[in-house]
């Protein structure tokens, strides 16, 4: 058997704190979304003023980030390089935003953000995730 990591609650709110923090330095309006390494939901936080379906989207983000174990930025420029045959794939966040949380080489979850510009999104869930020391 093989001994791996796993996300704890304190290291979930260090994520969220830094997250968030990134967020608000920035003055942008997003969701945040945290998922173990099944895309189970650990956290979700909406900030004043971000757009209630950011609260959908940032959960699918980071599931897709977890299961898939790479950012969703692949899987939206897979489709938008032509390769529309992904779209009928079982996953519901092919939008960059989503990040995975890798420690000594093991996927223990993801990040997802949305709200902002892409690229934005990702820069927050980054923030979020170098929280933790890696």
């Amino acid at each position: 058997m093989k001994t791996k990591p796993i996300l704890e609650l304190q290291d979930i709110k260090k994520i969220a704190a830094a997250a968030e923090a990134e967020a608000i330095a920035n003055k942008w309006a997003v969701s945040i979304s945290i998922v173990d390494d099944g895309g189970h939901l650990l956290w979700l936080q909406r900030l004043d003023g971000a757009a209630p379906l950011s609260a959908h989207i940032a959960p699918a983000k980071a599931r897709t980030s977890a299961l898939g174990q790479r950012e969703t930025k692949i899987y939206e420029d897979m489709i938008n390089n032509g390769r529309y045959a992904f779209l009928t794939a079982p996953i519901d966040g092919a939008l960059e935003g989503g990040v995975p949380i890798v420690v000594d080489g093991v996927f223990v979850g993801a990040v997802g953000v949305s709200g902002v510009k892409s690229a934005e999104d990702v820069q927050i869930a980054k923030a979020g995730i170098a929280a933790l020391g890696l």
